[in-house]
């Protein structure tokens, strides 16, 4: 029996491009940094990878910044355009992920800043209309705008462009996190019209610990790390070459397969759907049905525990996530169904299947056989 690995959301293979771009540089020595030969040559392999992403993502070269990851860019432009604006609200849609939360959350701890969650609706999109009444409460001190383009645990995707020209107007930058829909969706910094978004090199099939922070031209943010100078001085430290050239090469790759790759997944994707409704009549599919990520479906299970379905799924074979991987364990609720209106047991019931460029019919045909029998089991055990 093979395993149907059903958690791409969290973590996704490497893809082989994105093995060999890596392993090429792992046996030379160079640091970017450095005037001689060795780091002369790393240093071409860092800017070519630089123009590599932003060539895929519709941005400039100087708009990218090399980060350690998805967490880091986040905070990088949460904490980073707070303390630059000197303003105190920062209005973030109240479905993002962690990496986004808790940092605005530590400046309203530390730092006198002014936290406003954005509503969602119940399919979990943050509507034009509340965030224009959000700002209208005192636009002169509202230092930011954060939401991200599609959420990491139900899918929806947002209007993105909509909300960052409502920011615009005032004004105001505009953040978003696209570590979930870069490779998915078409993303392009450029037509979004964001000043700041995140990307991730293990979403795409690059290697953990690599990510970049696109930053418009004239888009400064405070450092969160000194040092170096590194990365238009807003994010120092020795760039890891043999991670950066991966993770353009996962960038380029999946971008280019996007649309064939959001194709097949989204018929996998939605062959999943309906034979979970045919195992599990009385299940809910969360999130907008339509706009939704093609390799996302998150169900809600009646009478079920999530975490008890995970751990009965994962001994026959099958490897999804309760939400946000960086929440798992974590008895209790996901924050983003209690935003859509959920009510704690049913949040907590709760599971997402994601799929990537390794899935195949056949995880979905091993979840088909399986699922019935694991949720009329879970029942059973929250009955006794």
């Amino acid at each position: 029996m093979g395993t149907a690995y059903l958690d791409h959301a969290a973590t996704t293979p490497m893809l082989p491009e994105a093995v060999e771009a890596m392993t090429a540089q792992l046996g030379q020595v160079g640091n970017a940094s450095s005037l001689h030969a060795a780091g002369r040559r790393t240093r071409r392999v860092v800017e070519e990878s630089r123009e590599t992403i932003a060539y895929a993502v519709g941005a400039r070269p100087s708009e990218v910044v090399f980060t350690a990851g998805g967490t880091e860019a986040d905070n990088l432009a949460i904490k980073g355009l707070f303390w630059a604006r000197k303003r105190r609200r920062i209005l973030i849609s109240a479905v993002e992920h962690h990496a986004a939360l808790d940092p605005a959350r530590w400046l309203a701890d530390r730092d006198g800043a002014t936290v406003e969650l954005l509503e969602v609706d119940e399919q979990g999109r943050v509507h034009p209309e509340t965030l224009r009444a959000a700002i209208a409460r005192d636009p002169e001190d509202v230092a930011l705008v954060s939401v991200m383009w599609a959420n990491n645990e139900v899918g929806t995707v947002q209007p993105v462009q909509v909300l960052a020209a409502i920011a615009h107007d005032h004004g105001i930058p505009f953040h978003t996190d696209a570590v979930q829909a870069l490779g998915q969706l078409p993303v392009s910094f450029a037509e979004s019209g964001v000043d700041a978004m995140t990307i991730s090199g293990h979403k795409v099939g690059g290697p953990m610990g690599v990510g970049a922070l696109l930053l418009a031209r004239g888009v400064d943010p405070e450092p969160v790390l000194h040092g170096g100078g590194q990365e238009r001085d807003v994010r120092s430290g020795t760039l890891d070459a043999p991670a950066i050239a991966g993770f353009a090469a996962a960038v380029e790759t999946a971008v280019t397969h996007r649309h064939a790759t959001a194709e097949r997944l989204s018929v996998l994707r939605d062959d999943l759907i309906d034979r979970v409704r045919q195992a599990v009549p009385d299940v809910i599919l969360n999130g907008d049905p339509v706009g939704r990520l093609p390799g996302n479906a998150h169900f809600s299970f009646p009478g079920c525990e999530g975490d008890a379905l995970l751990m009965l799924l994962d001994a026959k074979g099958v490897e999804c996530s309760t939400g946000s991987a960086c929440s798992a364990g974590v008895a209790q609720p996901s924050h983003v169904l209690l935003a859509m209106g959920q009510e704690g047991a049913r949040a907590r019931g709760s599971l997402r299947f994601s799929l990537g460029h390794t899935s195949t019919q056949a995880d979905v045909d091993r979840l088909a056989e399986v699922i019935g029998n694991v949720v009329e089991r879970a029942r059973r055990a929250g009955l006794t």
